[in-house]
């Protein structure tokens, strides 16, 4: 077992600094959104300023040609208004597209490119809330969040200015509510960033929870474990709706406070302006105008506010997306070659939790062609082995060479062309089959993927198809059943073509018939390879070259099976229990 970590969350300096690189590479269609934003709201200014004149019109008397022409112009400001938002628009939705588009791009290199070893320490439900919770919530901020606060604050900053060109003494009232907008937001942002960085963190695990129950429903059942899992999912749910509470408890003192400044501006600026006018500082049309931008000035005020709740949010997201770029690599290509394909280890040790060994100095010499079963019992090291051997982790002590270099001195892309690890579990990705099979080499032919396929015993069925390789599978296309979805894994191996493969338990998941013919599949792979298996049924340890029995993190025996069988020891006592309780010939 594995001691479950979490993936590091950036601090608010590198996000900053990352938005910030984004952001300036795309400067040029944000400088144009804010151009066409800037336009519609000078457009948008018009309205108010005439209906002003008009008053003042009215006042001191006008005729009718003044009045037409007042109203033309302010039809022709509204047209023009709508064409400038209507493109506005569509620049913004475009700019949201791009930036995600990148931002979705480089998450999944980073993702794709995380230590194996990291992954497996993280646990699935942290990388899942990484790459579906807070991604979906960082994808609004940048489609809809970053061009309405564009827009926001160009109508914010163009109307004040409008306004204090208009009348200095006027304009005054129209901070009357800033005060208290000042100090209810520098509250809200001091609490909201941890309450949103606890809010996610709670998802995450509750995330976990659900999807490891899921991916072990069986044994769930198989052991009664329904009720416990439903209180720990309980608990975790508890956990989220607590976290969520908090910040909704900000949000009920952010969005009435807000409510409240935008009453003081318009009701001061009249109160104010009527005094003004009054007096005769001011003309009622000036008074009429600045009130009007008061209201005009209300909405974007509104949504400036109401995305920084949105974009803390999505700061917190971008903070656990950016977070996953803090993993630190762990291993760093020399260059070395190896020599040879002799796959040795020396003095292995590996802890999962510093100073807790699962491994105890094991030394292994595997001969090119050689098959070695690994059998044991339940928690004695054997699958922590098999990736040792396939250079998913790095040793905490000792080495694992292939001809005479550190696995974890090969670049990845390398490491596999040697050494490849075959587990019980299988992905169909989304796309044809052609494509999922071209994930092991990007440049196969038809006829390759055929070949591939024929030596895994699966041209039959793919044939069968409705457009052969070209047929759609994964989710949502053509279902493909267990033993289908691993022999296609295994046609990636042929293409792939590394020289060594470790076999953890690749069919015990599938029923004996389902496995025995995934096994004659598997027997046209492995011809001519170095295979380590890692034994479920013993027969694969009766038709290995050698047996290596794994207890307690060591090797206690090992030799052919024949031998171990005539010592008496672990292995034979393994072996004959199994026989005596198998219904599966030897």
């Amino acid at each position: 077992m594995t001691t479950a970590t979490t993936l590091p969350v950036a601090d608010s300096g590198r996000v900053r600094r990352y938005a910030g690189a984004l952001l300036r590479r795309n400067r040029r269609p944000l400088g144009r959104i804010a151009v066409l934003h800037t336009l519609a709201a000078i457009a948008g200014l018009a309205g108010p300023l005439l209906l002003g004149r008009l008053v003042d019109a009215v006042t001191t008397g006008t005729t009718a040609r003044y009045v037409d022409t007042l109203v033309a112009i302010g039809v022709v400001a509204v047209l023009l208004q709508t064409g400038l938002i209507r493109y506005a628009q569509r620049a913004s939705m475009l700019f949201g597209e791009e930036v995600f588009a990148q931002l979705r791009e480089e998450f999944v290199e980073t993702v794709t490119a995380l230590p194996l070893s990291t992954v497996e320490r993280a646990g699935t439900g942290d990388l899942v809330a990484r790459t579906t919770n807070d991604v979906n919530k960082l994808q609004h901020a940048v489609r809809f969040g970053v061009p309405r606060v564009i827009v926001a604050v160009v109508t914010i900053a163009l109307t004040v200015t409008a306004s204090v060109l208009l009348s200095p003494l006027v304009s005054v009232a129209l901070f009357v509510g800033v005060p208290t907008m000042v100090v209810t937001v520098r509250w809200y942002l001091r609490r909201a960033t941890p309450a949103y960085v606890r809010e996610a963190a709670t998802y995450a695990v509750l995330n976990g929870t659900i999807t490891e129950t899921v991916e072990g429903a069986r044994t769930v059942d198989a052991l009664g474990l329904a009720g416990r899992r439903m209180g720990r999912i309980d608990a975790d749910l508890a956990d989220a709706f607590a976290a969520e509470k908090v910040t909704l408890r900000l949000r009920t003192v952010l969005f009435p406070s807000i409510d409240l400044a935008f009453v003081l501006a318009p009701v001061a600026v009249l109160l104010w302006g009527g005094w003004l006018a009054a007096d005769g500082r001011v003309t009622l049309g000036v008074v009429t105008t600045i009130v009007l931008y008061a209201y005009q000035m209300s909405g974007p005020v509104w949504e400036l506010i109401f995305w920084v709740d949105e974009i803390q949010v999505a700061a917190t997201a971008l903070a656990r997306i950016v977070g996953v770029q803090l993993v630190a690599p762990d291993r760093e290509a020399t260059g070395a070659a190896p020599t040879d394909e002799r796959i040795a280890t020396r003095g292995l040790r590996y802890a999962y939790r510093e100073g807790h060994d699962v491994l105890h100095g094991i030394d292994l010499d595997l001969a090119p062609g050689e098959r070695l079963a690994i059998v044991g019992p339940s928690g004695a090291g054997k699958s922590t082995l098999g990736r040792m051997i396939a250079g998913i982790h790095p040793p905490t002590g000792g080495t694992a060479t292939v001809g005479g270099v550190p696995l974890v001195d090969l670049p990845l892309d390398d490491l596999r062309g040697h050494v490849a690890l075959v587990t019980q579990e299988h992905h169909v990705f989304v796309g044809t089959l052609a494509d999922n099979l071209r994930l092991a080499r990007v440049g196969a032919d038809d006829a390759e993927l055929e070949h591939a396929l024929r030596a895994v015993d699966a041209w039959g069925w793919v044939q069968a198809l409705p457009a052969g390789l070209a047929t759609e599978v994964g989710s949502g296309g053509t279902p493909l059943t267990p033993a289908q979805a691993q022999q296609v894994a295994l046609a990636r191996l042929v293409l792939l073509d590394p020289h060594t493969l470790v076999l953890d338990e690749a069919t015990s998941l599938m029923d004996p018939r389902a496995a025995r013919h995934l096994e004659r599949s598997l027997s046209a792979v492995l011809a001519g390879r170095t295979v380590v298996a890692i034994a479920h049924r013993l027969h694969t340890a009766h038709d290995a070259d050698r047996v290596a029995v794994v207890d307690s993190g060591r090797i206690s025996e090992i030799g052919p099976h024949d031998e171990l069988v005539a010592a008496g020891g672990e292995y034979a006592a393994l072996w004959h229990s199994w026989q005596h309780e198998s219904a599966e010939p030897a």
